[in-house]
């Protein structure tokens, strides 16, 4: 098991930063690719940007691509997502994940096993 627990989410003007943090516990941190995805009202939950369990590689959705930045820190069990440039488009609740798994960089959801309760980002016009 583990446990994923999200914080940095917040009201934020277009154009402006949000760094997330997600600290994990319970099992061996740098087992896990870990990921970060987000969900809209109404909306599917949607793939934002996933990184190896050294953190030498990561995958970003195209709609975050040159905005986002994901990082991690085994040492702290703790996996960051630093988000610029924001729009509005970008509000949504933002849930921090896990995957136990080696090679490809995981990207869906169903990759996931382990999810946090999530940390809202609202943007605002």
């Amino acid at each position: 098991q583990v446990q994923l627990v999200e914080s940095g989410g917040g009201l934020v003007q277009a154009g402006g930063s949000l760094r997330l943090s997600c600290s994990a516990s319970g099992q061996t941190f740098s087992r896990y690719q870990m990921g970060w995805f987000r969900q809209a009202p109404g909306k599917e939950r949607e793939f934002v940007a996933a990184i190896s369990r050294r953190g030498d590689r990561a995958e970003y959705a195209d709609s975050v691509k040159d905005r986002f930045i994901i990082s991690r820190e085994n040492a702290k069990n703790t996996v960051y997502l630093q988000m610029n440039s924001l729009k509005p488009e970008d509000t949504a609740n933002y849930y921090c994940a896990a995957a136990p798994r080696l090679g490809s960089i995981a990207t869906s959801r169903g990759e996931f096993d382990y999810w946090g309760q999530g940390t809202q980002v609202t943007v605002s016009s």
